[in-house]
């Protein structure tokens, strides 16, 4: 298990994961819809996630959101690397009723956010514009590349709820056991 604290004069974070775990969510950042999304991407990545953040929501939630993402890969960074006997390379389409959204995702220590997926409108105050703040402070921490990709759907929410499923269950499937040491040919990641 690996802890991680963030402090700054818009957030204070605590966060807990471990990577071993069964999908155990607490959850708590003052932001409804986001701790939703989180609890999601813990049960699905099958990580044990603890997430606390005091954060200064009545600004916007664009600083808990980021922090929120930063403090995360922080951790999962600190759970993973160095990389050995995964199998790295994953992805995953999730669907919820119309919505579908393909992640892959390549844990090999190079950061890169590919974002095709709706920005704009909002899921109650919920920007939509924050999923991607979310996933970019989230992907250059833990130091993985992802492409989140829109396929089709309508209904906002269920757009989202997908990309962070497919997410989870793609970084789940790249963290499986796999006895081939480094998954690299150069040797190191």
């Amino acid at each position: 298990m690996t802890e991680i604290k963030r402090e700054t004069k818009e957030t204070k974070i605590e966060i807990k994961v471990d990577i071993e775990g069964s999908g155990k969510a607490n959850i708590s950042t003052g932001v409804g819809f986001f701790d939703h999304m989180l609890e999601t991407l813990a049960k699905h990545s099958g990580i044990d996630m603890e997430i606390f953040c005091d954060g200064d929501i009545d600004v916007d939630f664009h600083h808990t959101v980021e922090d929120v993402g930063i403090a995360l890969g922080q951790a999962l960074y600190k759970e993973v690397f160095p990389v050995k006997n995964i199998e790295r390379f994953a992805n995953a389409v999730a669907i919820l009723d119309e919505a579908a959204v393909e992640v892959d995702l390549d844990i090999g220590g190079r950061p890169y956010l590919v974002y095709e997926m709706p920005r704009e409108g909002a899921i109650r105050e919920f920007d939509l514009e924050l999923v991607e703040e979310f996933f970019k402070s989230l992907v250059f921490n833990f130091k993985i590349a992802a492409h989140i990709v829109y396929k089709r759907g309508t209904n906002k929410h269920h757009i989202v709820e997908s990309a962070f499923k497919s997410f989870a269950v793609a970084l789940r499937r790249a963290l499986s056991y796999r006895e081939s040491g480094i998954p690299s040919t150069k040797g190191v990641l």
